[in-house]
């Protein structure tokens, strides 16, 4: 009755410890839970690649370079992809809007090497077989993360061929220096992510805050909601162009991809790098 007598007089207070319980109730299992690497991940999320590093150069084995129509995957195939740091000649910064606002998008890495050969990473939640993703739940350890290296016609054609989805690429402005740092500390960051599992997180450890980190760029709300994050990138001077507005303009690039999604790999970077450097000079 004590309890009860308690209550009744401090209405507000109970309730506060109520909520509290709750939630602390709620959290535990996200507090206890362990990221691991052992799970049946969907397939195009199974295979992070082993990365070979020297000083000079790297190489990646199991890199995805599948083929699609619009009902799916037609090829699973995979590559090893090597090269040097010195061959490295241009970083471009693929984005990809999703439904329901302007906010949100799903952000990729291409690296342009010598011989208009291509490489990309894409930083995804790594779903397990029968998952979808929910944003909301990759708040809360819901999902591993994954570090996945694919060719570009592989991420590229699965976003306009199979998904449907409208494609921006734009140029980034950086250094030597800068390009090829930003290339190895990713090849390192997938080591340690494919060897020590981490948790996916929407807030801090998504698809573009995690290039971000890497490039030491600073917290900023658009690695948050990503759909703003080309915007940001303009504005650090990143991404070049005398307006946004324009800038957007001449990234967007789903109809000339829809177009090539017949070629091989070589091609489809030919073919893409062609139209960059027409639009971009770069």
């Amino acid at each position: 009755m004590r309890i009860w007598d308690w209550i009744r007089k401090q209405p507000w207070r109970s309730a506060g410890i109520s909520v509290a319980a709750l939630l602390a109730i709620l959290a535990t299992p996200v507090l206890l839970a362990e990221p691991r690497l052992d799970r049946t991940w969907v397939d195009n999320l199974a295979h992070m690649p082993n990365v070979r590093l020297s000083p000079g150069a790297f190489a990646l084995d199991h890199v995805a370079d599948w083929s699609y129509t619009s009902e799916g995957p037609t090829k699973r195939d995979v590559i090893t992809f090597a090269n040097t740091f010195d061959d490295l000649r241009n970083v471009w910064f693929m984005v990809e809007p999703q439904p329901g606002g302007e906010y949100a998008a799903h952000t990729l890495i291409l690296f342009e090497f010598g011989g208009d050969r291509m490489v990309g990473l894409t930083v995804e939640a790594r779903l397990e077989q029968g998952e979808t993703y929910d944003a909301v739940a990759g708040a809360f350890n819901r999902y591993e993360l994954s570090y996945i290296w694919a060719t570009a016609r592989e991420l590229l054609t699965r976003r306009v061929t199979f998904l449907d989805k409208d494609v921006y690429v734009y140029p980034l402005q950086l250094n030597e220096i800068q390009k090829r740092s930003f290339l190895r500390l990713l090849l390192e960051g997938t080591i340690d992510v494919s060897t020590h599992p981490r948790f996916y997180n929407t807030i801090t450890s998504n698809c573009t805050n995690e290039l971000a980190k890497v490039a030491g760029l600073g917290w900023h709300y658009s690695w948050v909601l990503t759909g703003y994050s080309p915007q940001r990138l303009y504005e650090l001077k990143l991404i070049p162009g005398e307006a946004f507005e324009s800038a957007k303009r001449d990234a967007l690039i789903k109809t000339e991809i829809a177009s090539w999604n017949h070629l091989p790999s070589r091609d489809f970077d030919k073919a893409l790098l062609a139209e960059l450097r027409r639009r971009h000079g770069t």
